[in-house]
C-alpha cells in the first residue's frame, strides 16, 4: 500500500517554509525562501511542490498555515484571502487559488498559529489534551486555540495578539507599534516592539536587562486573561521571543501572581511549570502543523 504524501506551507511575514512528508519523522523534502510579493512567493511554492511531485509522486493534499489576518472559511467568498494586514502588498491577496489551480489537489488553509497548535496537539506538547492554547511571540504575536479536540474559529479566527493590556506609561513610555491598536499586546510585546523600545534587537540584550521583566509582565497579563476566558489545560509559547529559555520561568511566576489563586487547580497552584511550556516541536510546530492540516483535508 502506498503511503499518502502531503505538502505543508508555513507562511510567515518574513519567510515561507515548504515541506513534503507525513510527519516529524518523515520529511522527504523541505525549502525556505523570503516572503516577497504574493505573486512571486506563491509561484516559488508552486514550483517546489511541482518538483517534488515529479521526484516523489502525487501529493494527496496541501496544508497552508499562513500569517494573517485571513479567511479560513471554505464557504466564504473570500476564502483563501489575506485580510487587511500590515504586510505591504498582501491585503486581499488570494493565496490558495494559485495552489489549487496549479496542483489540482485539496488545500487546507488556516492561520500559522492554528496550524502550529494542530501540530503541537498531534505530535508535541499538546498531545493527549482536549483544550490548550498555542501562542507565538516573535515579529508579531498570535494565538491558536484547540478546544474540545478541534481548532477554534468562530467569526474568523482568534486574534490573541490584539487584546488590550494594562499599560503603565510612567514605567513604560513606549506608545506601541500596532498600526491598528497602538499599545495592544502585539504593539507592546512583539519582537518588533522590543527592538523599537530598546533600539537593539532582543537577541542582543543580556538576560538581566530590564526588557525581559517588562516582556514577562505583558505576556503574563495576556496569559492570565486567556486562562480566565478559555480555561486551557496548557499554554504553549513559541516564537523567537517566546521560546527564550530565560524568559519562561519569569512568565510562569508572573502569570501565577496575576491569577492570584482564583483558578483553583493544582496545576496552576503547584505545577505552573507544566501549565506554561515551550513547544514540544521546537521551531517546527508551524511547518509540521501544516502537514497535519493537509492530513485533515482528505478526511
Amino acid at each position: 500500500m502506498i503511503t499518502p504524501l502531503f505538502g505543508g506551507i508555513e507562511g510567515g511575514g518574513t519567510k515561507f517554509v515548504c515541506a513534503v512528508g507525513t510527519g516529524p519523522d518523515d520529511i522527504r523534502a523541505e525549502t525556505r525562501f523570503p516572503t516577497t510579493t504574493p505573486e512571486e512567493t506563491m509561484a516559488r511554492a508552486v514550483d517546489f511542490f511541482k518538483q517534488q511531485e515529479a521526484d516523489l509522486g502525487q501529493l494527496s493534499a496541501i496544508g497552508f498555515a499562513c500569517f494573517g489576518p485571513l479567511d479560513p472559511n471554505p464557504d466564504s467568498p473570500t476564502f483563501g484571502h489575506i485580510l487587511p494586514t500590515p504586510k505591504p502588498g498582501w491585503t486581499k491577496a488570494n493565496v490558495v487559488a494559485p495552489l489549487r489551480s496549479a496542483l489540482g489537489i485539496p488545500v487546507a488553509f488556516d492561520t500559522d498559529v492554528n496550524g502550529a497548535a494542530l501540530g503541537e496537539g498531534r505530535w508535541g506538547a499538546g498531545q493527549g489534551l482536549q483544550n490548550f492554547i498555542y501562542l507565538t511571540v516573535g515579529t508579531g504575536i498570535g494565538g491558536g486555540a484547540y478546544v474540545d479536540g478541534k481548532l477554534l474559529h468562530g467569526l474568523i479566527h482568534p486574534e490573541m495578539g490584539h487584546i488590550p493590556l494594562r499599560h503603565d506609561k510612567t514605567k513604560d513610555p513606549y506608545e506601541g507599534n500596532c498600526p491598528f491598536h497602538g499599545d495592544c499586546f502585539e504593539g507592546l510585546a512583539s519582537g518588533v516592539a522590543v527592538e523599537n523600545r530598546w533600539k537593539v534587537r532582543g537577541s542582543e540584550l543580556p538576560e538581566d536587562h530590564p526588557a525581559w521583566d517588562l516582556e514577562a509582565e505583558y505576556i503574563a497579563q495576556a496569559l492570565a486573561s486567556y486562562s480566565f476566558t478559555l480555561s486551557p489545560q496548557r499554554i504553549i509559547i513559541g516564537g523567537g521571543v517566546g521560546s527564550l529559555g530565560h524568559l519562561l520561568s519569569r512568565i510562569q511566576q508572573k502569570t501565577q501572581q496575576y491569577i492570584n489563586s482564583y483558578i483553583q487547580s493544582y496545576i496552576i497552584l503547584e505545577h505552573i511549570e507544566t501549565y506554561i511550556v515551550n513547544p514540544g516541536l521546537g521551531n517546527r510546530s508551524g511547518m509540521l502543523g501544516a502537514i497535519a492540516l493537509a492530513k485533515q483535508a482528505i478526511k
